[in-house]
């Protein structure tokens, strides 16, 4: 499909923001290392290996139950780097702000940045400002990038997936999309929904030492579970069975996808990772995750086989199957 300009639904993490990217970017920055399209890039310098990586956060509104656009932006960062086998070390953070922003909203933003990337053991070495007309930008947009090294001995990548691998995610889906949508909307002031935003790297590098035969990592924000899955098993041209009834989903998130129509499998999450590993290794690694408070959660959800590839097909928690494809739209725009 071709369009004439851009629309939200090509930043939503689904199929419009993978055809923006294979059809105008891949071609002209053409490389090796963007090819893989992991969370980060890893490169060798020397005898060293290197992960970076870089993100921009727009979302709305800027303080959210469970965080805020700053401590959102260590965060994602902290994860991108530590999806792909990396110890996260340094970051930058660049600063967009509105022409009448408050300081006192800018205190508590930079506040939770330091205490991030505290919790993190990472530091923010660099960055930049800039000020704008009001109306040029919405309150303020922050861009990090972050580098760290790799020390996991195994190639993290869509490309290691085998058939025989279980998925396994490190927690309830949905909390992050849930908790904008609801103060967004202003939903339910006395719900307890809360975003999971939260550095990963501890948690992460606890189960690689686990497992040395782990093949990927993904960070699941943008599009949910199943725009990741989908997009992992086209990638890796496998298909993936997963079942719904697997799946944790706190039931509070469950009653506001139930009331607005949503489905929890496509609600953004800003702590949740899902990993593919030989099921030999799975005890294991649940048990790594589940020993951390950011994995007490995690379940088994699935698993992955050579027929019918480039599939994610969904048992149904009434016994029924379904394809989980990328989406089309825009489930929530600005949710990171």
């Amino acid at each position: 499909m071709k369009f004439d300009k851009i629309l939200l639904e090509h930043g939503g993490g689904g199929l419009l923001s993978n055809e923006l990217i294979s059809q105008y970017f891949l071609p002209r920055f053409q490389n090796p290392y963007l090819e893989r399209l992991e969370d980060s890039a890893v490169l060798t310098i020397g005898n060293q290996k290197l992960c970076f990586t870089t993100d921009s956060y727009v979302v709305s509104p800027i303080f959210f139950p469970g965080g805020n656009i700053g401590s959102l932006a260590v965060h994602g960062t902290v994860n991108d780097l530590s999806v792909c086998g990396g110890k996260p070390l340094y970051m930058s953070c660049g600063f967009i702000l509105e022409e009448g922003f408050p300081f006192a909203s800018l205190e508590i933003i930079i506040q939770t940045m330091a205490e991030a990337a505290t919790e993190a053991n990472v530091k923010i070495v660099t960055g930049d400002t800039k000020v704008v007309a009001r109306g040029a930008v919405d309150g303020i947009f922050i861009n990090t990038s972050g580098i760290g090294i790799v020390e996991y001995s195994g190639i993290l990548s869509v490309k290691s997936i085998q058939p025989g691998d279980v998925v396994i995610v490190n927690g309830t889906i949905g909390d992050h999309g849930a908790a904008i949508i609801q103060a967004r909307e202003n939903l339910s002031p006395t719900s307890d929904i809360l975003s999971d935003s939260a550095p990963l790297n501890d948690l992460i590098a606890g189960t690689l030492q686990a497992s040395p035969n782990i093949h990927c990592m993904r960070d699941a924000t943008r599009g949910g579970l199943g725009a990741i899955l989908a997009e992992i098993a086209k990638s890796a041209q496998v298909r993936i069975d997963v079942d719904e009834k697997s799946i944790p989903v706190r039931e509070n998130v469950l009653g506001l996808c139930e009331v607005l129509g949503f489905d929890p499998l496509f609600l953004a999450n800003e702590g949740k990772i899902i990993l593919f590993c030989p099921e030999s290794d799975a005890k294991a690694v649940l048990e790594a995750m589940q020993s951390h408070r950011y994995g007490r959660d995690a379940a088994i959800i699935g698993g992955v086989c050579k027929t019918e590839q480039g599939r994610v097909v969904l048992k149904t928690s009434i016994g029924g199957e379904r394809i989980v494809d990328l989406p089309t739209g825009e489930l929530v725009p600005r949710i990171c």
